[in-house]
């Protein structure tokens, strides 16, 4: 029997759960649709459960598991299955094991009952005691007290998780809200950023993993908060203060603002633009600065915001846009969303860059090619903080196995020897489970580095999604 690919068949099984609510909540038992979702649970379970001879959904926080594996969820499924687990929290649910046997009857009575309002005193016990009187007689519960807590670097990866993926809607609103001309909640933009901050200074690492999670139809998004966290990051780098650190992450989630004022098939043009075209789309930093300016809800005219929204394309010799008459220097803001912008930019699938560069190529172009015009010590501040190998860099190791950068060595000496998570074998096999290696650590026989990376790669090319192994 072939094996089962745990990742693709739990993703059916929760997607299957929640198409069920979603039906249920909406129409009776008898309609059509109900009895479609009702079809595609049976059998996303029943493959799982033929094959491994029973099955296990487990939700720990925001992490799922499928009998011991645990599912790798990407930003657009994030929200969705979040919604599955809050039902099965509600009443107290840790996990659910399926037994050989269950019947397609079973799972309406069972999922009914997840839609009920939890009993406030004994959710889990009142759930358990409407199970024994239903039909449902191959499905097992275990409350949340007996399922294994998280380690703490998942419980920060959560964390992160549910910050980044709150911060892209808060984006996404916002920018909606300007392109349709409507008021901006500032109060809601406040609130993502200081999540962002505080979820950089307690675990930067996970914050930086999080801007893996790019997803070319949300592109515009994505990159307004990944900005905001480089920014961040560079900014604690630079011993900037708590407010200060705001005060730029605020900047950086607006710095393109201004591309909501600008033709969107311009925009999003897959070819060259016109020399019309590009004067255009340069236009988008004074219209930042304008947009900025207008909006309400700020208790002071947001004036470093609104420089760095003008200044971030200027370049450090004045060479880029918007052009000036007079002398001036870009802010220290300026410049650091400068270095946060091009780094995402770069190692991002854009409408006309089908093929991102990696990332230890883009640091070291922005580092030493002065034509780019990034201030040269906060490249420096960057690559302090991401490393030579930034997390996400696919990369080939002296054994030929192919493996994704997952943390960061602090030791600058170790620099090129950051942690990995080994995904294929030699010949490219790709491996059930991703192994974790750190290739700082030496063979205790010969005293040398058990791997070392040779050269780094581009995912597309393999068709890989580094952040599947990452979040």
């Amino acid at each position: 029997m072939a094996e089962l690919n745990y990742q693709e068949e739990g993703k059916r099984v929760l997607t299957a759960f929640y198409g069920t609510l979603s039906a249920l909540r909406l129409y009776p038992v008898e309609n059509d649709t109900v009895q479609q979702a009702l079809d595609e649970l049976q059998r996303a379970v029943g493959r799982v459960v033929d094959h491994e001879g029973g099955a296990e959904v487990r939700v720990v926080g925001d992490f799922f598991f499928l009998n011991e594996t645990r599912l790798r969820l990407d930003l657009s499924n994030f929200a969705t299955f979040g919604s599955f687990a809050r039902s099965l929290q509600d009443h107290g649910i840790g996990a659910v094991e399926i037994a050989p046997g269950v019947q397609r009857e079973e799972w309406a009575p069972f999922v009914a009952m997840l839609l009920r309002n939890p009993d406030p005193d004994d959710p889990f016990g009142a759930f358990e005691q409407r199970m024994a009187g239903s039909p449902v007689r191959h499905l097992f519960l275990r409350p949340e007290q007996d399922v294994e807590e998280p380690a703490e670097d998942e419980e920060s990866l959560t964390a992160a998780k549910r910050t980044y993926a709150q911060s892209v809607q808060v984006a996404k609103d916002v920018l909606g809200d300007v392109r349709l001309g409507k008021a901006v909640n500032v109060r809601k933009v406040k609130r993502a950023v200081q999540g962002i901050v505080d979820q950089v200074l307690s675990s930067e690492t996970s914050m930086v993993t999080m801007t893996t999670l790019r997803d070319f139809d949300e592109y515009t998004f994505t990159h307004c908060v990944n900005v905001c966290i480089f920014s961040v990051v560079m900014g604690q780098r630079l011993g900037l203060e708590k407010m200060q650190l705001y005060e730029l992450g605020l900047g950086a989630l607006f710095h393109d603002i201004g591309k909501q004022r600008i033709d969107y098939d311009i925009i999003n043009k897959p070819s060259g633009l016109t020399d019309q075209e590009w004067a255009e789309l340069k236009e988008h930093a004074t219209e930042g600065l304008l947009v900025l300016f207008q909006m309400h809800g700020f208790a002071d005219v947001p004036y470093r915001q609104m420089l760095m929204a003008y200044e971030h394309h200027m370049k450090v010799d004045l060479s880029g846009y918007p052009t000036n008459k007079r002398e001036r220097d870009p802010t220290l803001f300026s410049r650091i969303v400068a270095v946060a912008d091009g780094f995402d930019a770069g190692t991002s699938v854009r409408s006309y860059q089908h093929k991102p560069w990696p990332p230890d190529a883009v640091l070291k172009e922005m580092r030493d090619n002065p034509k780019r015009g990034f201030d040269p010590l906060l490249v420096k501040a960057l690559i302090t903080a991401t490393g030579v190998y930034p997390i996400g860099t696919l990369c080939i190791l002296d054994t030929h196995e192919m493996a994704v950068v997952s943390r960061v060595n602090d030791d600058p000496d170790f620099a090129h020897r950051p942690t990995v998570k080994i995904i294929s074998d030699a010949v490219g096999v790709p491996l059930q489970e991703p192994r974790t290696l750190d290739l700082s650590a030496a063979d205790p026989e010969t005293g040398q580095p058990v791997r070392s990376i040779i050269k780094t790669t581009d995912p597309q090319k393999y068709g890989i999604r580094v952040s599947d192994y990452l979040t």
